[in-house]
């Protein structure tokens, strides 16, 4: 089906809905959530589109009238429109070149503070609001699976799950190291300092997956639930360690209300970790995996934040730039997601 294909999208749809009316469609449920789940985002993309067919034929019609009456208030809204609409047009655009293996998947994001001290720790906890604003602003759900405050300023890690459909294919060329410029305001001097974060993105693994983790692989320690989980999270000793022996993978859980909950959402990061470094190495069974996976690897940085001497956040890798670094730090960071994803398609071409 190519893009704007009304009739073979609505085809689909009709497919699904045959699929889904069948008397036996329930016997397999999670068979049956699948095509609940597909037929519900093509839904989706079918309205989305007839809304920007219908919007460019109503911006006709009013621009005709706007034309005949002389009227420039009127032709200025039309054009106003129009900009909304080609913006629409570019998101649906951009949402065909998600179609990587798991590029529809709910995203696992973890954030580590760097060289820098307290300026990297305060940095870890700025990307981590970033991040959480984007994520607002598209309407994703955010779970707040595990956070490591430091004592003086800002967090030492953190990992948050984006629930929702699509959140792995926009943020999963986020992953690597950010690097921030500013006055420090931790120095007395007033100097300039660098900092450093690591961002890691994985696809969260939907059930239907099978990922088979031996219990002897595993070691699962329990502590007492710290940081910034306020009021819902339980002060007993519920927060959940689990480690992986045979790669030295660590995954911690401390925000749900109960041991066994912390426990469930660390086995599905868990689970999704070593899937992904499964395919890293090219490895079909996780038994193949050994060796300590647990140490970041910086490298050179994906992107820049520079707050002093001038303002600009520049992505390496694209060349993308935005002078409004406030707006940047608010969310807006959907420039830089979506000139990575046409990268990828222009050296497809």
């Amino acid at each position: 089906m190519s893009l704007f294909d009304l009739p073979g999208l609505k085809n689909e749809i009709k497919d699904l809905e045959r699929i889904s009316s069948d008397p036996n469609f329930w016997d397999n449920q999670d068979k049956a959530q699948k095509v609940l789940k597909k037929k519900k985002a093509l839904e989706a993309t079918l309205s989305s589109y007839e809304a920007i067919y219908q919007g460019l034929e109503d911006s006709a019609e009013l621009s005709k009238l706007a034309e005949e009456m002389e009227d420039e208030a009127e032709a200025k809204e039309v054009a106003d429109e129009v900009e909304r609409l080609k913006e629409r047009v570019e998101e649906l655009t951009l949402n065909t070149l998600l179609d990587g293996k798991y590029d529809h998947n709910s995203a696992i994001l973890s954030i580590h503070a760097g060289t820098g001290g307290v300026d990297a720790m305060d940095w870890a906890e700025m990307l981590l609001r970033m991040y959480t604003r984007w994520a607002e602003k598209k309407g994703y759900k955010i779970n707040l699976v595990d956070l490591q405050d430091d004592t003086e300023a800002g967090i030492k890690s953190a990992t948050i799950i984006v629930e929702g459909e699509n959140a792995y294919g926009y943020l999963k060329n986020e992953k690597g190291t950010h690097r921030l410029v500013r006055i420090s305001p931790f120095n007395a001097a007033g100097k300039r300092q660098t900092s450093f974060a690591a961002v890691e993105v994985m696809p969260e693994i939907e059930d239907d997956i099978e990922v088979e983790i031996a219990p002897e692989d595993i070691r699962v320690d329990t502590f007492r639930s710290s940081g910034a989980g306020g009021q819902h999270v339980n002060k007993t000793d519920s927060a959940i360690r689990i480690t992986h022996l045979p790669t030295n993978l660590v995954v911690t859980c401390q925000n749900e209300r109960s041991q066994h909950q912390n426990r469930e959402v660390a086995m599905r990061v868990l689970k999704s970790r070593l899937l992904e470094l499964a395919e890293q190495e090219h490895k079909e069974n996780l038994k193949e995996l050994k060796g300590d996976f647990s140490l970041i690897t910086w490298g050179s940085q994906i992107r820049s934040y520079v707050f002093q001497p001038y303002t600009m956040v520049k992505d390496h890798r694209t060349g993308a730039e935005v002078g409004n670094v406030a707006s940047v730090m608010d969310g807006n960071i959907d420039h830089f997601i979506n000139e990575k994803l046409k990268q990828r398609e222009g050296n497809n071409k």
